[in-house]
């Protein structure tokens, strides 16, 4: 996450403080619908439920075997109390340097327990490297994460293995990971919201991607990953407290009044998790961003039409960047619904009862 610490990368002076400033500045029947979700009927400020605590009936690890290693991976389910389970929704955080299941506790929460004919389970998984499961030192890029989610998926041995009917929402990079998977046949779904979209890393959709700026990410990767001035300059640019309050309150949030102690606490406690620079050090300098253009996210997107239903939610204050990305796929091919709500690259946790009312039309839209 880019702070208020500066960093200079060889002789370009690349200052990561001021990339913190640029970067807020910045064939199916059913018809494609774009929609404004607007706050006529709903207090927006009681909506904000990012602080409620939400116990899942299951919290567990899942191994995962990627070549000679062996990754614990977190995962936790929702679902109401003795009830049959008839469809599982996959809900999968948003890459970035402090992602965690957390984002969508609340949202599971709201619509497993809505009445409903469908019996309603969510699944919420953490990324190898990231949130509560193992943070192995590997190189990680955007098709090692593709190949952890179609395992996760598929696996005779994953949670989801019984699951019939599978409904996957994703945030920020993880919805365009599973649109990339999708693609390629690699994951089947019935349906899939794509919440506050993105496939640019915070360096690479500010400084772009020519070559010289490529070797620059690559320098600045390989110090990251360093044994101790590695660590030294991810507690100044990552974990420290105030770094990740500043962030929070320019531009993953859209309301700074949102960001409470607990959330900044919380997200600070997984920056100290053993191996936790390891997919920031790829994320920052986009390793992970699974296209290399507008033209290739769109194409993603409509790839899936004819496939399964699309809902892309948007969030309006995302930053300016950022959000000329959403927009770009209102209305595009494959999309099937488009819906802006408040909030910015994190909706789903800072607005989750707005969000889960959108999802859940969206589910009643479609089964």
């Amino acid at each position: 996450m880019a702070s208020s610490a500066a960093v200079f990368l060889s002789s370009s002076s690349l200052s990561l403080h001021a990339l913190s400033r640029r970067a807020r500045g910045t064939n199916f029947s059913i018809r494609p619908v774009s929609i404004r979700a607007l706050s006529a009927s709903m207090d927006y400020s009681a909506a904000s439920v990012a602080d409620r605590s939400v116990s899942p009936l299951k919290t567990n690890n899942w191994q995962w075997k990627y070549k000679e290693n062996f990754i614990n991976i977190h995962y936790e389910e929702y679902g109401k109390d003795g009830a049959d389970t008839s469809k599982t929704i996959l809900m999968i955080p948003t890459i970035s340097d402090v992602s965690t299941v957390e984002e969508w506790r609340s949202v599971a929460q709201d619509i497993v327990q809505r009445e409903s004919k469908v019996n309603w389970q969510a699944t919420i998984v953490d990324w190898p490297g990231l949130g509560y499961s193992d943070r192995l030192k590997m190189d990680y890029d955007a098709d090692v994460m593709e190949k952890f989610l179609v395992d996760f998926v598929n696996s005779p041995d994953s949670p989801l293995r019984r699951s019939d009917d599978l409904v996957v929402f994703g945030g920020g990079h993880a919805a365009t990971i599973l649109a990339r998977a999708a693609k390629k046949g690699l994951v089947q779904a019935r349906a899939f919201a794509a919440v506050a979209p993105t496939w640019a890393g915070p360096l690479p959709i500010v400084f772009g991607r020519d070559s010289s700026m490529e070797t620059r990410y690559g320098f600045l990767r390989g110090t990251l990953r360093a044994p101790a001035v590695g660590w030294m300059m991810y507690n100044m640019l990552v974990s420290n407290e105030k770094s990740i309050k500043s962030q929070y309150e320019s531009h993953v949030y859209s309301d700074p009044t949102n960001v409470t102690a607990s959330i900044v606490e919380s997200r600070y406690a997984l920056t100290k998790r053993e191996g936790a620079r390891y997919v920031p050090a790829a994320f920052l300098t986009g390793l992970l961003d699974p296209v290399k253009s507008r033209e290739e996210f769109l194409g993603l997107f409509a790839s899936l039409e004819g496939k399964f239903p699309v809902l892309v939610v948007s969030g309006e204050g995302a930053p300016k960047r950022s959000k000329a990305e959403m927009e770009a796929l209102r209305g595009a091919k494959g999309v099937t619904k488009f819906v802006e709500v408040k909030g910015a690259l994190l909706p789903q946790e800072e607005y989750p009862t707005v969000v889960a009312e959108q999802l859940y039309r969206f589910l009643q839209e479609n089964f």
